[in-house]
């Protein structure tokens, strides 16, 4: 919602859905299909295989999924991510950051090792 908050999925029905729907801040927490080669991967999975458009030069890792638009408008936004999650690799929140940055949106990320961290108080617990 972050990205897309310019285009209402449904007609106006009343003066509050003339309101911007562009949230204040957003939060991913392990955030995933964020880069370019998460949305390779995506577009061979299933019945409905497609391609996804993008420069041949692009960075697959740390390139942004094309569907995704970072701009000055994204909201600030805080990434969380584990390094050793197997299902989302860390460079997708790293692709993302990097989008971001480059957009002028104010962004932090915080990477853990391991999922399943404890965080709070500025105290870590491992397990």
């Amino acid at each position: 919602m972050s990205t897309h908050f310019a285009k209402r999925l449904y007609p106006a029905v009343d003066a509050a859905d003339k309101e911007s729907c562009r949230p204040d801040f957003a939060v991913a927490i392990y955030p995933g299909h964020l880069s370019l080669s998460a949305a390779e991967w995506n577009a061979k999975q299933g019945t409905k295989m497609f391609v996804v458009r993008h420069l041949a030069t692009a960075d697959k890792d740390l390139g942004l999924n094309p569907d995704l638009h970072g701009t000055s408008q994204t909201p600030p936004t805080f990434l969380l991510q584990a390094e050793d999650d197997h299902v989302d690799n860390v460079d997708d929140s790293r692709a993302y950051y990097i989008a971001l940055k480059k957009a002028g949106v104010p962004v932090e990320m915080h990477c853990t090792p391991r999922a399943g961290m404890r965080l709070g108080c500025g105290a870590r617990s491992f397990r």
